[in-house]
C-alpha cells in the first residue's frame, strides 16, 4: 500500500499576537488547521511556549532586525507564507497638542511602518509563489476620527491609504488585500494603552479628556468578544475572494462611520465631541 503524504497545512504569520485581537485572530487561525507562526514582543525567545499548529517567535515590528529574524526562522518552519496578518499596535491617549512628537513616533512605527516592514518581508515570497493574503489591522478609527486618540487614529488613516494602493500593486502577482476594521472590542492589553506624558494634571484639556478617557473605557469593557472577530478574519481569509473591508463593530459604530460619510463636518463633530463629553456623567 502507498503510503499517503501528509498534507501540509497552509501557514499565516500574524504580529502582536500575545493579547487582545492579535491572540485571538491567531487562535482563530490554529483552531481551523493552519500553521500558525506568532510574533510578539512580548514572547520569550528561549522558552517560546508552543503549541501544536501554533509557534511563537518574538517580534518587534520597529525593528528591521528582528523582522528578518522573524521571517527566516518562520521560512524554516514552513517554506510558504499564505497569509500575513498584521496586528501589532500601540495607542497612546492625549490631545493634539500634549502629545509630543515621539509619542506619534512611537505610534507610528508599531502601528503603520511596521506593518509596512512585514509586508515588505512577505512580498517577494508571496510574488514567488504567485499567491497570498495580507491583512491589516486598521481600525473604525481609520475612517473617523475622535478626541484625544489623535495619534492611533492618524496611524489608522495612514493604513487604509496604504492598503489601497497595495491592492492595486499586487493583484497581478495573485495577492488579495484585506483591512480589517474593528469597532471597541474587550481584553486589551494595558501594556498597549498609553497616556501622553504631558497630559497631567496642568493640562488645558484635562477635564475633557478625563470623560472622554471614561467613555473609551466603558465602551472598551462593553465591545465584541475578540474570539468573533478572529473567526470572521479566518473566514474571509479562507474565502475565494477576500473582502477588501471587513468591519466588525456593533451597531452604533458602523452607522457613526455611515454618518460621517453623509453629514456635514459641523454636524459630525458636535455629535462625537457631545459623546466624549459625557464620560463623567453617564
Amino acid at each position: 500500500m502507498q503510503k499517503e503524504d501528509k498534507k501540509i497545512p497552509k501557514t499565516v504569520w500574524i504580529t502582536g499576537a500575545s493579547s487582545g485581537l492579535g491572540l485571538a485572530t491567531a487562535e482563530a487561525f490554529r483552531n481551523r488547521g493552519w500553521l500558525v507562526v506568532a510574533g510578539a514582543r512580548s514572547f520569550n525567545e528561549e522558552a517560546p511556549n508552543n503549541e501544536e499548529n501554533m509557534v511563537r517567535l518574538k517580534l518587534d515590528v520597529t525593528s528591521e532586525e528582528s523582522c528578518n529574524r522573524f521571517v527566516q526562522k518562520a521560512l524554516e518552519l514552513s517554506p510558504t507564507v499564505d497569509a500575513l496578518v498584521c496586528g501589532a499596535a500601540v495607542l497612546v491617549l492625549g490631545s493634539c497638542e500634549m502629545t509630543s512628537v515621539e509619542e506619534y513616533r512611537r505610534v507610528m512605527e508599531t502601528n503603520f511602518l511596521g506593518a509596512l516592514r512585514m509586508v515588505s518581508c512577505a512580498l517577494p515570497h508571496m510574488r514567488e509563489q504567485k499567491s497570498g493574503r495580507i491583512m491589516l489591522f486598521s481600525s473604525i478609527n481609520g475612517l473617523l476620527g475622535i478626541p484625544f486618540q489623535s495619534a492611533y487614529t492618524a496611524s489608522k488613516h495612514a493604513m487604509e491609504g496604504y492598503a489601497e494602493c497595495l491592492s492595486m500593486e499586487t493583484k497581478p502577482y495573485g495577492i488579495q488585500v484585506c483591512l480589517i476594521e474593528p469597532g471597541d472590542h474587550r481584553g486589551g492589553s494595558d501594556r498597549t494603552r498609553l497616556h501622553a506624558a504631558r497630559e497631567d494634571e496642568s493640562s488645558p484639556y484635562k477635564d475633557a479628556y478625563e470623560s472622554a478617557c471614561a467613555v473609551i473605557h466603558r465602551d472598551e469593557t462593553g465591545g465584541l468578544l475578540p474570539e468573533k472577530l478572529g473567526q470572521k478574519v479566518v473566514r474571509n481569509a479562507e474565502k475565494r475572494r477576500m473582502k477588501f473591508r471587513l468591519r466588525v463593530a456593533k451597531f452604533d459604530q458602523s452607522l457613526a462611520v455611515l454618518l460621517h460619510t453623509l453629514l456635514p463636518e459641523w454636524l459630525n463633530s458636535w455629535i462625537l465631541r457631545d459623546y466624549y463629553r459625557g464620560g463623567k456623567n453617564k
